[in-house]
């Protein structure tokens, strides 16, 4: 059964930073892509970020050039380094990854808040 395991959430001031992890198992076929998708109260969810197996990458507008993201396809992990954070990055971020046999599988979600 494939299981995906995100950490890295939590509380933080404006401005500062968190990094995030996504662990993927249990498959034999590669991933396509991995990214993140973020949902805040009241809202939609949405694409925050995604990496293909060669490492392209997109980013939400709202987002480019604080956050960046990364993967180890080796230990089939990706990163989300989140800098200058602000108060309206508060979400639950969910890991989503998709694989090239067309199966996609969701994370549990982590809470990210961003508060003084």
């Amino acid at each position: 059964q494939v299981q995906l395991v995100e950490s890295g959430g939590g509380l933080v001031q404006p401005g500062g930073s968190l990094r995030l992890s996504c662990a993927a198992s249990g498959s034999i076929f590669v991933i396509n892509f991995m990214g993140w998708y973020r949902q805040a109260p009241g809202k939609e969810r949405e694409l925050v970020a995604r990496i293909s197996f060669a490492g392209i990458t997109t980013y939400a507008d709202s987002v480019a050039g604080r956050f960046t993201i990364s993967r180890d396809n080796a230990k089939k992990t990706a990163y989300l380094q989140m800098n200058s954070l602000k108060p309206e990055d508060t979400a639950v971020y969910y890991c989503h990854v998709a694989y090239v046999n067309k199966r996609e599988y969701w994370g549990q979600g982590t809470q990210v808040t961003v508060s003084s």
